[in-house]
């Protein structure tokens, strides 16, 4: 079982970039295949990227694609997201999301573990 946390949202102009964090607890994490999901309002949630247990293989979704990165450090337990080059469509609330099945699909379901979520608002 693993407890996530996450940080880094707020409120950033379009074009811009932000850093979310998610920090995790317990000691089963670095064998997690870890993701981020974001769910916008009146929206349901819908994948973002996803990262496996090693950091070797990665998805995103094509909304996101070429503009943010997924990392982590299984050293700090800990799962990142850079957002880059930012628009208004990319403005939700994003949460951390431990133990997606494997293999790892292009688009995978969630798995069982979630954060409290992270707001993120891309506007002028």
């Amino acid at each position: 079982q693993v407890q996530l946390a996450e940080s880094g949202g707020g409120l950033v102009q379009p074009g811009g970039s932000l850093r979310l964090s998610c920090a995790a607890s317990g000691r089963l994490f670095s064998s997690y295949v870890m993701g981020w999901f974001r769910q916008a309002p009146g929206k349901e949630r819908e994948f973002v990227a996803v990262i496996s247990w090693s950091g070797a293989t990665t998805h995103y979704a094509d909304s996101v694609k070429g503009r943010f990165t997924i990392s982590r450090d299984n050293a700090k337990n800990t799962l990142d997201l850079q957002m880059n080059n930012l628009k208004p469509e990319d403005t939700a609330r994003y949460y951390c999301n431990g133990d997606l099945p494997e293999p790892i699909s292009a688009v995978p379901p969630p798995g069982p573990y979630w954060g409290q979520g992270t707001q993120v608002t891309v506007s002028s």
